[in-house]
């Protein structure tokens, strides 16, 4: 069940860095089954005035939210989740070209915040979908058209209060906790429990419910192999509904900067559901730093596949 790294094939829209002192390089919406993850190292942002021109682009509830954390490393990862999220969409031409300081956002019933599009005219709202993460070391954003997403990114190497399978207990599946159990090695046990928490946490982000909506403890991520050391599908095996096979999600997990896991769920078009079964998705992932550099990363030692 354990899952290795592997050379994933990554498409790529440019390799060169593009600069620019107060706009966003326009981009294409993904195509269906296509995924955009952008990604910031906070560690990198160390210009105030630059800073400062994030914080203009924030509403005044989330200038508000961003002032309220405690600290100014979490002032700092919010301001730049927020900030990500805007420029993100904003790269996007959907009728016209958007300003990032007046897209106004909703949340669904369940919290997760959508796109509230504000057009004049009798358009129909583009299919964009999105969804943010964020460590004090790595925000990310990732996008799709016409696909539920969630996404999740976690420090390799983060802390753990209590022992893997203490904590686990709490949170994880009997499936899940036996496979952690199995593995001797306390460190890569470690890592294991952080991609198994990732993957979890993306799909729980994907359904639009949280954590208080989808319990860890009610669904099972498992792994498909077709060999001993190769997963070849991750499914979800749902305890609330034990009649229905839960695949209309499909899962990418990587290595990011070397450094973080990042999982993404998306749902699965109806073309890949009814037809050819575990259809890869196609992604592109860039490096950025907003307003400022743009670096795709695709097929770079800076993003690994574990799987997808």
């Amino acid at each position: 069940m354990r899952i290795g790294l592997t050379k994933m094939k990554l498409d790529c829209y440019q390799r060169t860095f593009v600069h620019s002192s107060s706009s966003l390089t326009p981009i294409q919406l993904p195509a269906q089954m296509e995924t955009h993850l952008w990604y910031v190292k906070p560690s990198e942002v160390k210009n105030e005035s630059l800073l400062k021109q994030y914080l203009d682009i924030l509403s005044p509830r989330e200038r508000e939210n961003v002032m309220q954390m405690r600290s100014e490393e979490l002032r700092k990862s919010a301001l730049l989740a927020r900030a990500l999220v805007r420029t993100t969409i904003a790269r996007y031409q959907i009728n016209s070209q958007i300003n990032p300081r007046s897209l106004k956002f909703r949340k669904n019933i369940h919290g997760k915040p959508e796109v509230d599009w504000q057009f004049s005219d009798d358009s129909l709202p583009p299919p964009l979908h999105f969804n943010i993460s964020h460590t004090s070391s790595l925000v990310a954003c990732g996008v799709t058209v016409d696909s539920q997403i969630g996404i999740d990114v976690e420090e390799k190497h983060r802390s753990i209060k209590h022992t893997v399978l203490s904590f686990a207990r709490r949170y994880f599946s009997k499936h899940e906790i036996q496979f952690l159990a199995s593995v001797t090695d306390p460190q890569v046990q470690k890592l294991e429990f952080i991609k198994l928490w990732t993957l979890k946490e993306a799909y729980v982000k994907a359904l639009g419910k949280g954590f208080s909506g989808a319990p860890f403890k009610t669904f099972t991520i498992r792994f498909k192999e077709d060999s001993i050391h190769q997963a070849s599908e991750i499914v979800v095996d749902s305890f609330d509904e034990p009649t229905e096979l839960t695949s209309n999600w499909q899962f990418s997990l990587l290595e990011l900067a070397n450094s973080h896991y990042a999982a993404i769920c998306t749902e699965k078009h109806a073309a890949s559901a009814e037809g050819k079964r575990n259809v890869p998705t196609k992604l592109t992932v860039w490096k950025t730093i907003p307003f400022v550099v743009d670096e795709c990363v695709s097929g770079t030692d800076a993003v690994k596949t574990i799987y997808g």
